[in-house]
């Protein structure tokens, strides 16, 4: 039987997580519509929309066989890299470090960027317009994919987690239908830094569960590691922006560089991996304290009653020196 002490936080952070990418999504297809044509851009929309469906299916199915320790270790860690990625942005962006992402700039960006383009073609179908729809929605679908997966998968909760992104998917639908304009009065800044602390504790339990932790209260430490993980965050939020005005950036010599021509394979690896890096010393830091809190558990059985807390505070430390590190660069 389904429990709703994991189902519940389950539903809400894959709700959540995912209204901040359609959300994204929604955007740049308004943009489309607006400028090449609606048709066009609903049907990319939706041939993306099966594309991913069928993705969430074939993977749940392939993840469902593997042995619930494993996936809990696999994804877990994955889903730790992501939350903790997130997380440390939305703490430099609240600190003021990083920009805030404004839907109404990237509205305006996008139907700029589309106008060049040319008039739309007479066809039945553009396919400028189809084309740009599809990618947006695959690109931020992929990491609704994932969360999903990733927050389903290591509990056996692929279903509720489904449950959440699907809601997200019509609460966003049904507002960008009502409103016609991009959803910039949605707070998404802040929603990006509650999804950032919310997978930042499911990654933390399932990863624990993986490697055999002992989390005290079981499934209710989920709601513990979100408090803990918010606190700290909210005392980085202030940290780094305390040290942003003590340490003024220094000036960025390859800002204006362009970078380097890459080709599709290239482009779609980095995206991949950006999905999971952005800070490499971070991603090294958590794998590593992930295998030494395998080992240390498997050596010593008098920390089982610590282990859980001990492996958490260590994740969290490892957040704050990495946020405290790009907040003094």
């Amino acid at each position: 039987m389904m429990q709703w002490t994991s189902a519940g936080p389950s539903i809400l952070a894959a709700f959540m997580a995912s209204m901040v990418e359609f959300v994204e999504a929604l955007t740049i297809v308004l943009a489309v519509g607006a400028v090449r044509g609606w048709r066009s851009a609903l049907l990319g929309t939706a041939a993306s929309l099966a594309a991913l469906t069928l993705l969430v299916v074939a993977l749940g199915s392939a993840l469902a066989r593997i042995p619930l320790p494993v996936a809990q270790l696999v994804v877990g860690t994955m889903l730790l890299l992501f939350g903790l990625r997130w997380l440390r942005k939305a703490v430099l962006r609240a600190a003021g470090i990083l920009p805030l992402h404004d839907e109404a700039q990237a509205f305006a960006r996008e139907t700029d960027v589309l106008r060049r383009q040319g008039r739309p073609s007479g066809g039945a179908i553009d396919a400028v317009a189809f084309a740009t729809a599809f990618k947006i929605v695959m690109l931020e679908g992929i990491e609704v994919v994932f969360i999903v997966i990733a927050i389903g998968a290591s509990g056996r909760m692929i279903l509720p987690a489904s449950i959440g992104a699907a809601l997200a998917l019509l609460f966003v639908v049904a507002l960008g239908f009502w409103l016609h304009r991009p959803l910039a009065r949605v707070p998404e800044n802040a929603l990006k830094f509650g999804v950032g602390v919310m997978l930042a504790a499911f990654g933390t339990f399932w990863v624990g569960e993986g490697i055999n932790v002992s989390w005290p209260g079981e499934d209710w430490a989920i709601l513990a590691l979100i408090g803990a993980f918010l606190v700290v965050a909210l005392g980085m939020v202030r940290l780094c922006g305390h040290l942003r005005n003590t340490f003024p950036a220094l000036p960025n010599a390859t800002a204006a560089a362009r970078p380097p021509a890459q080709g599709r394979l290239a482009k779609v690896t980095e995206e991949l991996v950006g999905l999971f890096v952005d800070d490499g010393w971070l991603a090294i830091g958590v794998v590593l304290w992930v295998l030494a809190a395998w080992r240390l558990g498997a050596m010593h059985a008098v920390l089982a009653v610590a282990e859980g807390p001990l492996f958490a505070v260590g994740l969290t430390a490892l957040l704050a020196a990495s946020a405290v590190r790009r907040a003094r660069a």
